[in-house]
Parts: C-alpha cells; structure tokens; sequence
C-alpha cells in the first residue's frame, strides 16, 4: 500500500543550519499494514509523515501509495487518498463550523463540489449516528461549533473526519500527546477500534514505547533519519521497554535523549 524509496530531505541546505531529516528512508506498508514509529526528537518521524502528505517535497527518492508515484504530487491532491490526524487537537477541523459541517467537509473530500444546500436532511442522521459510535455524547450536540469542543472531543471528531471515507493511509502524529491520560486511553480505544473496522493501513508515530508494543503488528524504530530496527508478529510481541531502550544505544551508538520517551 505504501512503499517509500531512498528519500531524502535537507532543511537549509548549504548553511550553518543544515540539517539531514531524512536520509535515504525506505519502507515498505501491506496493506491493513498498523506499524508504529518510535525515534528521539529529530529523528525523522514527522518529516516523514510531511513528505508522504506532500507538506515538504522530497530532494530524492520516490513515495508510491497502491502503486501510485506520488512523489511529486501537490499536496491537495494526495490528501483525497490520506487520512490525517495531528498531534495538536486544533489543526483537522474548522473551529468556527459546526461538527456535522465538519463532517459534510470530510464526507465531501474526495467529490466534485457544487452549490447545493451545505448538510441535507439525510446525511444529518448518518452523521448523528456516526458521532453517536465515539460514545462521548456528541450525536446531541450536532450544530455546536467544534472550536467549543473539549480537546479530546476534537480530537476524536477529527478522528472521525479522518477516517469517514476509507483512507488508503491513515496518518497519525502523536495525536494523543496533547490529551491527559483518561482522554489520550479514550482516543485510542476508538483509533483501534476504527482501524480495525476499516482494515485500515496506518502509520502512527508515538513517544510512548507501551502504546508502540501493544499497538500494531509492526514496529519501527527511527534515528538521524532512516529505520535503525524494525519487528512484526512474533518478535514484536516479545519485546519490552527495556529491549526496545538496548537496541537503540546499540545501534545509534548513544543513549536515548528524549526525556518524554525514557518517561513513557
């Protein structure tokens, strides 16, 4: 479903600030494919979740989505095949629109737009009945405007809104980070829940290790810009905090620097 090939990406090439984000990445997502990304701050992780959405163009390499070469595609028009869901529960949704007008936007994504009437009387109750499966109380709430929504509310409509079309990748960037730790539990039992469903093929980055291991059936492990150890099925299931915690000093050479991970 995904297969990423010798990409590469300089930030401020040729000064004192250059950085090397990504340095000839390759990987490769089956699809139904659910693999969680682990790494330091820097090591890559969210730049490369930009490169597949088309935030950042790539200096080399190739981004192929069910054999589609999107590696030089403009942004708004990849997203019609991706589902995205940040780590800020304020980006995702428009604050000043209604939660079912937020949903009409994400139902309508990937259709022609015309000038019919915005929400028609049928899609109100389809909405009304999807909302009501986050079991957060939502469905009597349909014309508030989602800028007045809790943080974990957004959050799970923005989860929603992401997965209402069937993405053929959806795209998580430590959406759960910003939450307290009730929300963050809630907003993951629902993401498993809507993956599962779905089938969904999904690339989740998190700096919590635990969330990493029980999550998916592959896990992946990132450092100055490319996968430095990667497990699936059996040899995921076996491994620990502690595994994961030796494998990166021994192959990045040093100890972890990233204070939320070693807490986590």
């Amino acid at each position: 479903m995904l297969e990423i090939r010798d990409l590469y990406k300089v930030f401020n090439a040729g000064t004192v600030n250059e950085k090397m984000a990504l340095s000839g990445l390759n990987l490769t997502l089956e699809d139904s494919d659910f693999v969680t990304v682990i790494g330091g701050n820097g090591a890559g992780k969210s730049t490369m979740l930009n490169m597949i959405s088309g935030v950042f163009p790539s200096d080399a390499g190739k981004i192929l989505l069910d054999d589609i070469d999107i590696t030089n595609m403009r942004e708004h028009r990849r997203a019609k095949y991706l589902g995205r869901v940040f780590q800020d529960p304020m980006m995702g949704t428009a604050a000043t629109m209604s939660i079912e007008e937020n949903l009409a936007m994400a139902f309508r994504r990937t259709r022609r737009r015309g000038l019919a009437w915005g929400v028609k009387h049928d899609e109100k109750q389809r909405y009304r009945e999807v909302v009501a499966s986050l079991g957060l109380g939502l469905e009597d709430r349909m014309t508030t405007k989602v800028g007045l929504l809790s943080g974990g509310q957004r959050q799970a409509i923005t989860l929603l809104m992401a997965t209402l079309q069937k993405p053929k990748l959806l795209l998580l960037d430590e959406h759960t980070a910003a939450l307290d730790p009730k929300t963050a539990a809630k907003v993951l039992e629902l993401t498993e829940t809507f993956i599962q469903k779905e089938k969904l093929t999904t690339l989740m980055i998190t700096h919590n290790m635990k969330d990493a291991l029980r999550l998916g059936n592959r896990i992946i492990m990132m450092h100055n810009g490319r996968i430095i150890f990667e497990a699936a099925g059996e040899e995921k299931e076996k491994l620990t905090v502690a595994d994961l915690l030796k494998m990166f000093e021994k192959a990045s050479g040093g100890e972890f620097a990233n204070d939320r991970m070693l807490l986590t």
